[in-house]
């Protein structure tokens, strides 16, 4: 189990990764372009909000940026769960930019704007992204300030902790080919579904930032339950019991807002990360209060 969690979730394969992904992103987000050139010259006949505007191709690259996350918050899950609940933050966070480049192209210029709906959603978006940053850097903070006092802590129970770096070690390694299954389920079914559509000139996807990610944060929220679950064993403080159960709400939260559209689509992703943040901070007060902690 070492041998393979070193070979794929080492520092090394991430930095791989990486390079692999910004190589695809950017020819990607080229292809995108000569797609939407051809189309605005009657070359080829595509009925898409990604083909209207120059802009929209954007959405092609950050959706393998969103893989590389995806990646990331695998490879951040082993070394600590506030760390993990924050890259599932910064992926929600990016979906949210990426569909702000795919309907940018729907955009009216008007004195009518706040009664566009597609203006709305994009005054929505733009909003939803500031406060989601803002958010999520109030987040690391607290984590960066509770890091210190953690790996003192950690010393005084070191076999129970290895034990449970092992168990999410072994969780992530799992996972791997899990995503990669996922993954590739997704986009074929979102393949089959757009011919099909294309050939009886309908639409059946009518959300595209909802393939593979509402499925991604369902198994999300069974890993949380999971990790939960398990921390009983190794911790039976009131205040970190807690903390898990209110990232698992958080996680929740999230996944119900790809079943909604517009504000209320909105107001669930701001208010899955507040959230966790507030539990987070209340966490870390109750903490810091009582002296026998850990």
């Amino acid at each position: 189990m070492k041998k393979i969690f070193d070979n794929f979730l080492s520092e090394e394969f991430r930095e791989r990764v990486e390079r692999i992904i910004i190589g695809i992103a950017i020819t990607s987000f080229l292809l995108h372009l000569l797609v939407i050139f051809f189309v605005s010259q009657d070359i080829i006949h595509i009925s898409s909000k990604l083909t209207k505007s120059p802009i929209s191709a954007v959405y092609t690259p950050f959706s393998f940026i969103l893989v590389y996350e995806v990646f990331l918050l695998v490879f951040y899950l082993p070394r600590s769960i506030s760390s993990y609940i924050g890259k599932q933050y910064e992926i929600i966070t990016l979906i949210v930019i990426r569909r702000i480049f795919k309907d940018i192209g729907n955009i009216e210029m008007s004195t009518n704007w706040f009664k566009l709906e597609n203006d709305l959603q994009f005054t929505y978006d733009v909003l939803t992204t500031l406060i989601l940053f803002f958010l999520i850097h109030l987040f690391y903070q607290k984590i960066k300030k509770q890091g210190g006092e953690e790996t003192i802590k950690m010393l005084e129970g070191k076999i129970r902790i290895n034990k449970f770096i092992k168990l999410k070690k072994s969780i992530a390694i799992v996972l791997i080919p899990v995503l990669v299954v996922l993954a590739l389920y997704s986009f074929t079914i979102w393949i089959v579904s757009s011919i099909q559509d294309y050939l009886d000139n309908i639409t059946t996807f009518k959300n595209i930032n909802n393939i593979f990610f509402e499925d991604f944060f369902m198994l999300l929220i069974i890993i949380d339950v999971i990790l939960l679950l398990f921390s009983f064993f190794y911790s039976d403080r009131f205040h970190k019991i807690i903390r898990n159960s209110g990232f698992v709400i958080s996680t929740i939260l999230i996944k119900l807002s790809f079943s909604v559209e517009g504000v209320v689509n909105n107001a669930l992703i701001v208010g899955a990360v507040l959230f966790g943040y507030l539990i987070l901070l209340i966490h870390n007060l109750y903490k810091d209060s009582t002296a026998s902690d850990y």
